[in-house]
């Protein structure tokens, strides 16, 4: 209390001080004592439907259903369906206060609906807080996102983490603009190089809602394309969603949908744009204010309103796969939506993927490809060089490149730049002895030995530098590359053509377009940049190191990578030309001179329905220690027709490298079992590892147990 207010000198009593008058007068005036916030203690209930039905934000499968709270008086207005909120959970039974249950810890939430009662008998919580009115969860949001988590083994409140954008409250103060009339049909474009393009663009316009497996040719109209799609569909009045495997494609498909409609007219949803933006943009979209998206794999949630079309281009990059719980895929994802919108269908790319080929043989989605003639205008020449040739070619065993690859490099050069697709970044990323080829290896661990620019060796493991190291096999001191990287590549190529510029392009500096200039470009897979007029020529080197991966989908995936570097070379009929250095009677090898992915597909996926193999039948991994992985399977009560695959050992996590989903902890050794039942079990599969899941958890079961619903590498 400041001396202004206080009695004069002399020290006789004065009037009271007006501060504590004022608040005296006050505390007369309070009827009823006013209720601390998040906790409510006291407070009158809301009058109509009393009840939240909350979702907590715990990813654990036994919590994953709804929890009754009371809603106070005060939070009625703003306490509506699909808001953000926080509870206090965890109180036990004891703590309970005038009836109603207290403490616990504060805890994030989604509200779900109002009720007039509940199902539980006891005392409830009262709810703490409306973190925002702002109803960021609807009905159709939720559903999806449910239908993930069934199909994937996981938890809702999970899958609500990939699905809805951590709030910005300064996005939320912001008013989203008036939504925009539906603009006119777009008119067929490119789409006339295809047997039912037209038709397809057509069915969209008239609100149709066609499904597809979009075969594109070659070059850089494939935005321009998906573009006319969208358009097409908002031109009916509904909403369309673009879902592609990274930045770069989004930002192409965002340029082409700019120049077709213009500004205002779709929504971007990517990580470069930073947190604020994206909710802001997905805040627009969710309110209605714009009816189209383009976005990268989380877009895949987006709550396009009155969605008419979902689109997803190159199905089978690995980007589209999440790796956070439960791990679904877009693919998958955009099908659920497909289903539960009634809406139309678009899986596109160069290439095709097996799952895309069993969706036309089960009649779910029809092809959408080119003529033969029209391949053959817009492709590139495809030659090939096998070990044999690269045996008898001097120049070849020197420099790794056959004289046929220096051939088309001379000549591409002179009319534009040439791409150089190497498999591996880096220097020289393994090495073996040069007169008995057996890997260099480290003396005190056994990890494979790496060349340093510095030309210095060191273990890729333990990082110790080996000064001496002499082939045990043979006592050879020499050594030659087994696999060189892009760097090592590029510093060849710049001495061999001196006066012509080097670019490299891979996972630390990724280019995105380069100029129609004479120029090598040396990128790693899925890291090609586009070239103004496209490339003059391109070497795909080191074939058969993605060929002989030990993977399912190897062959699928080098076939995918090659034909992505090869569609942006010029047509044949402009001199463009491709050089692939892998075995010719390979089968992948063979469908990129045919430029046949769609036939490669269709094969591989009747080979797969004979072995039982995904995507013809469902599969889950079951990941972790021998005990828990034996105690796991035990406990799962599978469905009749399910069959177990293993237990195997993993490969350890070594020490100082990154870990992959689904791999041990550095010094762990885990063992995987897979899980196969036919079509028709899939969802019986998924609930029953749920259950057994939960169960473990909920006893408190030690350790951990990773359950993956059709693992995209499965060995």
């Amino acid at each position: 209390m400041s001396s202004d207010n206080g009695p004069g000198d002399g020290g006789a009593e004065g009037p009271p001080p007006e501060q504590l008058a004022l608040i005296r007068e006050s505390v007369r005036g309070a009827d009823v004592p006013r209720a601390k916030p998040r906790t409510w203690r006291g407070a009158a209930l809301a009058k109509d439907r009393p009840v939240a039905r909350v979702l907590v934000d715990k990813g654990v499968l036994h919590l994953d259903r709804y929890f009754d709270y009371a809603v106070p008086e005060e939070l009625d207005a703003d306490a509506q369906p699909g808001v953000r909120v926080r509870v206090r959970f965890g109180a036990g039974r004891h703590r309970v206060r005038d009836g109603r249950r207290e403490g616990g810890g504060l805890i994030d939430g989604y509200l779900i609906e109002r009720r007039a009662e509940s199902d539980y008998a006891g005392p409830l919580a009262a709810l703490a807080q409306v973190v925002s009115p702002e109803p960021v969860l609807g009905e159709e949001l939720l559903g999806l996102t449910r239908a993930v988590a069934d199909r994937y083994a996981g938890s809702l409140a999970d899958v609500l983490q990939l699905a809805v954008p951590p709030r910005s409250a300064r996005a939320e103060r912001r008013a989203s603009p008036e939504p925009l009339p539906a603009p006119p049909a777009p008119d067929t474009g490119t789409w006339a190089r295809y047997e039912h393009g037209p038709a397809f663009l057509d069915a969209l316009a008239s609100g149709g809602s066609p499904r597809a497996v979009w075969n594109a040719l070659p070059g850089p109209e494939w935005s321009e394309e998906i573009a006319r799609a969208v358009a097409a569909t908002l031109a009916s009045g509904r909403g369309a969603l673009v879902v592609v495997p990274d930045g770069r494609a989004a930002a192409r498909v965002d340029a082409a949908l700019t120049g077709l409609l213009g500004k205002d007219r779709h929504a971007l949803l990517t990580a470069d744009a930073g947190p604020e933006k994206r909710y802001a943009q997905w805040l627009a979209v969710r309110r209605g204010s714009v009816r189209a998206v383009v976005g990268t794999r989380a877009a895949m949630f987006a709550p396009v309103r009155d969605l008419g079309l979902v689109v997803i281009w190159d199905d089978g990059d690995d980007s589209h796969s999440e790796q956070h719980a439960p791990q679904p895929h877009a693919r998958d994802v955009l099908l659920l939506r497909a289903s539960l919108d009634k809406c139309a269908f678009l899986v596109g790319s160069w290439s095709c993927t097996v799952e895309a080929a069993q969706l036309v043989e089960s009649g779910w989605a029809r092809p959408l490809t080119a003529g033969r003639d029209q391949v053959r205008r817009t492709a590139p020449l495809v030659r090939t060089v096998g070990d044999t040739d690269l045996a008898r070619d001097e120049a070849a065993r020197a420099a790794r490149l056959p004289s046929l690859a220096w051939q088309a490099v001379r000549e591409g050069l002179k009319s534009g730049p040439v791409l150089v697709q190497v498999p591996r970044r880096g220097y020289v990323p393994r090495l073996a002895c040069a007169q008995c080829r057996a890997p260099a290896r480290c003396a005190h661990c056994a990890g494979p030995l790496q060349a340093q620019d510095s030309g210095a060796l060191r273990c890729e493991w333990c990082g110790r530098q080996e000064d001496s190291w002499h082939c045990p096999e043979c006592g050879g001191f020499r050594l030659r590359a087994q696999v060189v990287g892009a760097r090592r590549t590029a510093e060849e190529l710049g001495r061999a053509f001196p006066a012509v510029p080097v670019r490299t392009s891979g996972r630390e500096h990724v280019l995105d377009t380069v100029p129609d200039a004479p120029a090598l470009v040396v990128s790693t897979p899925g890291a090609e940049p586009v070239a103004e007029g496209g490339y003059a020529a391109a070497l795909l080197l080191d074939g058969w190191a993605m060929l002989g991966r030990p993977d399912l989908r190897s062959g699928e995936d080098a076939l995918r990578r090659w034909i992505g570097a090869a569609a942006l070379v010029r047509p044949q009929g402009d001199g463009g030309t491709v050089v692939v250095v892998a075995e010719p009677t390979l089968r992948p090898v063979q469908a990129l001179v045919r430029w046949d992915p769609v036939g490669f597909a269709v094969r591989e996926l009747a080979e797969r329905a004979e072995l039982g193999f995904p995507p013809v039948s469902r599969m889950a991994a079951v990941s972790g220690t021998p005990e828990a992985v034996a105690e796991f399977l035990a406990a799962v009560e599978s469905p009749p027709d399910a069959e177990v695959l293993g237990p195997v050992p993993l490969p350890p996590t070594l020490p100082g490298r990154p870990r992959r989903p689904g791999a041990p902890p550095p010094g762990e050794h885990w063992e995987r079992a897979l899980i196969r039942v036919p079509p028709g079990s899939g969802s019986a599969l998924a609930a029953a590892l749920k259950t057994a899941q939960a169960a473990r958890m909920a006893r408190g079961s030690g350790e951990p147990v990773r359950v993956r619903i059709d693992p995209p590498d499965i060995g």
